[in-house]
């Protein structure tokens, strides 16, 4: 059986960029998180250890977010490195984050990077 968490549009204030002012203001964050795992065992026993917890994961992302980095790629790489580490049955992981107001001329939603890898 092939199972999914999604973790949609988490919303984050954060400190990443490489312009000074980027460390001292900050800017608004999305994130979106999509693991696969096989989920089937807690479908049959109803017990939170036979799943991935997203409480965990998202507690990871937020973790991560509050470390400065200058670089978006460099956030999303410590995310996956550590979701990775802490539930070793996922076999993918996408993390999507999006600078919601990139210093930047031109209006925009935002400027996303998406990182994906697959663990076998």
């Amino acid at each position: 059986m092939k199972s999914k968490i999604i973790l949609e549009d988490i919303k984050i204030y954060a400190y990443h960029g490489v312009l000074q002012e980027e460390a001292i203001i900050g800017n608004h964050y999305v994130v979106n998180a999509e693991l696969h795992a096989d989920l089937e065992k807690a479908s049959q026993t109803d017990n939170l250890n036979d799943t991935i917890n997203y409480a965990q994961v998202n507690e990871i992302i937020h973790q991560e977010m509050a470390i400065r980095s200058e670089l978006l790629e460099h956030v999303i790489g410590r995310i996956i490195n550590k979701i990775e580490s802490k539930f070793p049955q996922i076999t993918f992981i996408r993390i999507k984050l999006t600078k919601t107001i990139p210093p930047m001329p031109g209006e925009m939603k935002g400027v996303s990077l998406e990182f994906e890898k697959e663990i076998n």
